[in-house]
């Protein structure tokens, strides 16, 4: 296969709101040592790229400056030392940065196969949302089958992920959404409860719900004002995994101590090459069977051309869709 030189990539112009997302031509990426490089068909689209569009969430050192962190497409190229994938292999990936293009690279182990029975497109909604429910709610948080799992922005990618894998699991899920509409969705997915949280009280109605219990496992990531509400609707021994923190981080600690909670943070991007590898080997494992069963299938929203970027982040910005926004290339 002859390669181009050049790709058309849609880059951040400047940090501001999502006009500044244009298509520039740039220079072919080429895949470093373990790298290979993926000829993408498509791109998901997630809330970190809009922070990085207005400047609050800069590349990490190394990274390339466009925005996009999963892709789906054919391998077409390889580093020094790949050896996990060969040329035309069909995969979806974690990438550092860099997804919203024509080509981009990404490291071998952040690859897993594109899943049988799934369009190149719904492989594109997997890696980001599959892997961060992954590491916070299963590996860091511990959710175990029987366990209540409460999980704000239910019919978001995170949201719809996590009600989906902790079903398969064996947990019992609540989700909280915006609307009545999202919360038919989450019950739909399989969700044994869903709390709108504009017209209910979710702190009172998880108390009930699992019958003065409360959530072991609480999936959040609004921060703000939530942190001590989660921490007043946790089960003793209760764990939080705070994922993001779009409403801001001032807290108050108090019964953080009385129910033993542990709260914990991260994000994904910053993990080293081996951690996120690991991670994709553990999904590659435990949860890809489940998709090409058909027992999990990415919910999708809406899709837009590469060069509407600036309109799939109007629709994520306006948190009215259910599922995933995906780039097609």
């Amino acid at each position: 296969m002859t390669l181009p030189a050049t790709m058309t990539a849609i880059a951040i112009t400047s940090h501001g709101g999502p006009e500044v997302l244009k298509p520039e031509t740039r220079p072919l990426p080429q895949p470093g040592p373990g790298e290979i490089l993926v000829k993408v068909a498509a791109a998901g689209v997630n809330r970190p790229d809009i922070s990085q569009r207005i400047g609050r969430y800069p590349p990490p050192k190394g990274a390339s400056d466009l925005p996009g962190l999963e892709i789906a497409g054919e391998v077409v190229a390889l580093g020094e030392g790949a050896s996990a994938w060969k040329l035309g292999d069909k995969v979806c990936a974690l990438a550092h940065g860099g997804g919203y293009a024509e080509y981009c690279t990404v490291h071998e182990s952040h690859a897993l196969p594109a899943p049988k029975g799934l369009s190149m497109v719904e492989a594109a909604a997997l890696p980001e949302t599959f892997f961060t429910v992954w590491v916070n709610a299963f590996e860091m948080a511990g959710l175990k089958a029987g366990e209540w799992l409460l999980v704000h922005g239910g019919s978001s990618g995170i949201g719809t992920t996590a009600i989906m894998l902790a079903k398969a699991f064996g947990a019992k899920v609540i989700a909280t959404a915006g609307s009545d509409e999202k919360c038919d969705a989450c019950l739909k997915l399989g969700a044994d409860a869903a709390i709108n949280y504009k017209t209910t009280d979710f702190v009172p109605a998880v108390m009930e719900i699992t019958g003065g219990h409360g959530a072991d496992v609480i999936l959040d990531m609004v921060g703000g004002p939530y942190v001590e509400r989660n921490h007043q609707c946790a089960a003793m021994d209760g764990r939080v995994a705070q994922i993001a923190f779009m409403q801001g981080a001032k807290v108050d600690l108090r019964f953080l101590s009385q129910r033993r909670i542990r709260h914990m943070g991260s994000t994904l991007r910053p993990r080293t090459v081996a951690e996120k590898g690991a991670i994709a080997t553990a999904l590659r494992e435990k949860v890809w069977p489940l998709i090409e069963a058909g027992k999990i299938r990415p919910v999708m929203d809406s899709t837009f051309p590469l060069n509407e970027a600036s309109k799939a982040h109007e629709r994520l910005e306006t948190s009215q869709h259910i599922g995933k926004v995906v780039l097609t290339v």
